[in-house]
Parts: C-alpha cells; sequence; structure tokens
C-alpha cells in the first residue's frame, strides 16, 4: 500500500535522513521526495511517498516522536 506523508519538519542536519531511516526500519520504502523551506526560514515542508505492507497507524506514531518533526499527516495514496 502506499501513502503519502506531509511533515512539518525543523531545519536541522541531518532531519531528512532521520524521516527516511525511520519509514525504512519499519519496513516502508521510499519512492519519492519533496520539500521546500516555508517562509519563516527555519521550518521545512516535506512531502513523502512511500510503499509498505503495514498500516499507517505505526508509522505515523514513529514519526511523530523524533525531535525535528513538528508535524506530520499521513494519507492512503490512490
Amino acid at each position: 500500500m502506499r501513502y503519502q506523508l506531509d511533515l512539518t519538519l525543523r531545519q536541522a542536519e541531518g532531519a531528512l535522513n532521520r524521516v527516511i531511516g525511520a519509514a525504512e526500519r519499519r519496513g516502508y520504502r521510499p519512492l519519492k521526495v519533496d520539500g521546500e523551506t516555508q517562509s519563516d526560514g527555519d521550518r521545512w515542508h516535506l512531502r513523502l511517498t512511500v510503499e509498505g505492507e503495514q498500516d499507517d497507524l505505526q508509522l505515523r506514531e514513529q514519526l511523530a516522536k523524533l525531535y525535528d518533526c513538528l508535524h506530520v499527516q499521513v494519507s492512503t495514496c490512490p
């Protein structure tokens, strides 16, 4: 199943690696990454598409625990 993650991250060294690593460790394969800096300059909006067999609840909870992750929303891709 494919999921799209919409995240707001602190702009910190390694933040993207921590997000992708957390997803991969839980069995999700990253397919697409897109991001942009927000207007305040210290936050980053990231859109990540992943594929995996598990439901999205575990992934959402694990990403929300990351220090760099300020907001996470997961939706199913059609």
